[in-house]
């Protein structure tokens, strides 16, 4: 498919306001503002995007319940926390085509009735911020960003909010009491940041990548745009693709294509010509998939029914050299390290699973140890403020499920016959 997302990013001077104007942009925030912000809402509503972050929420419905609250002001968040392991998805658009997010934003703050954006960025890209930061200027300079947009009395001002490192603030509420200066901690819901967000104001949060698609829905039209990939979940989709294949990367294609696709035929295949073993599909929060499970279509509705998420779109392909009880147990690290704390069940729950792992791992594991990680993980699931525990939880039962084997294999000769490989 043509690309659009991606388009121009080999251009070295992509990130220039002046190139991308050249190839086209800015002129569907000109085309918008000329019709008006119920045109905008239409043509998403009738587009079907779904967000992008990994929950896959229908965008014009998110939006329609801010619009319908009569406080103001109203406020758009982009969440570019990008921290999930294995996830680089966002990366090219923040850093080779930022006008292109900056001119989803506008369009979005347009239709929404809201005058302030704020892009919370994941403090580990720092070129990012830079690269935002001075395409901001730019946009203020041309007259896309500021009080009287294109001369047409329209308002919105953009600024760049650089987190800290914390995953959890990837989550909506947690990333809005960062944005208000407290400690990054996922609220309570009811009430819904569509309501009562930053500063108890109505407030929509999109992900890098829904925003972006806002010039595409309005250059080629909703019913154009709900046509391509799947009828459930359309448009287009940024895959990032690490680990054992022969061309890692990040790739825009359809959304519902084949797992196996892309593994195959556009990452190349399994590196070295190896066997595959396992594929982690949306990120290390995703359940990991077996190879006889790859056959499955790449959106948020097929994706559960295959025994996973779509999540963020970030595949992490493993060749059979690779021991699964060393990668859950390392999942397990990185999500006690990042838990905020606040609840039980995921603060004592995450330490518990990793803990249980790390002897299995280590030649120490005893009998009934599978059966306590599975148990652990019953009990945390449904049960957390965010889906951090969740995501947890959800890691241990699919790597019990699939990888069983490999579990009583460490636990019986308290050893892993992989260990050579790592």
């Amino acid at each position: 498919m043509e690309k659009f997302l991606l388009k121009n990013i080999e251009n070295p001077d992509s990130a220039d306001i002046n190139e991308y104007v050249k190839a086209g942009g800015y002129k569907n925030l000109s085309k918008v503002l000329e019709s008006g912000p119920k045109e905008v809402v239409e043509e998403v509503k009738k587009s079907g995007l779904r967000g992008r972050g990994g929950a896959g929420f229908p965008t014009a419905m998110k939006w329609s319940f801010a619009m319908a609250d009569p406080k103001f002001p109203k406020y758009l968040m982009c969440n570019a926390d990008e921290g999930e392991p294995g996830t680089f998805k966002d990366r090219p658009i923040l850093e080779k085509n930022p006008h292109l997010l900056i001119e989803g934003m506008v369009i979005s703050g347009y239709a929404l009735g809201s005058e302030y954006g704020y892009i919370y960025l994941r403090g580990e890209y720092p070129e990012a911020n830079d690269i935002l930061n001075a395409a901001i200027r730019q946009a203020y300079e041309k007259n896309y960003l500021g009080d009287n947009i294109n001369g047409k009395g329209v308002r919105f001002h953009l600024s760049v909010h650089q987190g800290a490192g914390a995953y959890i603030c990837g989550e909506e509420t947690a990333l809005i009491e960062s944005i208000e200066g407290k400690k990054g901690q996922p609220r309570n819901k009811p009430p819904f940041p569509v309501n009562v967000g930053a500063w108890s104001m109505p407030t929509i949060v999109n992900n890098v990548e829904t925003l972006s698609n806002l010039p595409y829905i309005i250059e080629i039209g909703g019913e154009a745009y709900s046509r391509i990939g799947s009828s459930e979940c359309p448009g287009p989709k940024l895959f990032s693709v690490s680990g054992h294949v022969e061309r890692p990367g990040v790739y825009e294609l359809p959304m519902g294509i084949s797992l196996k696709d892309i593994i195959y035929n556009h990452a190349g295949g399994i590196k070295d010509n190896a066997k595959l073993k396992a594929v982690i599909p949306g990120g290390i929060s995703t359940p990991v998939l077996p190879p006889d499970s790859i056959d499955c279509a790449m959106d948020f509705v097929s994706m559960p029914k295959a025994g996973s998420m779509l999540g963020s779109g970030a595949v992490i392909v493993m060749d059979d050299s690779v021991c699964m009880v060393r990668v859950a147990y390392r999942a397990l690290k990185f999500f006690e390290h990042e838990s905020c704390g606040k609840c039980v069940p995921c603060r004592e729950g995450t330490d518990w699973l990793r803990k249980v792992l790390e002897r299995i791992e280590y030649g120490k594991g005893t009998e009934g140890d599978i059966e306590l990680l599975s148990d652990i993980a019953e009990i945390m699931s449904g049960k957390t403020f965010c889906p951090l525990g969740d995501g947890a939880a959800g890691v241990v039962t699919a790597m019990i499920k699939h990888f069983r084997d490999e579990f009583e294999e460490h636990i019986k000769n308290r050893k892993c016959s992989l260990a050579d490989s790592y």
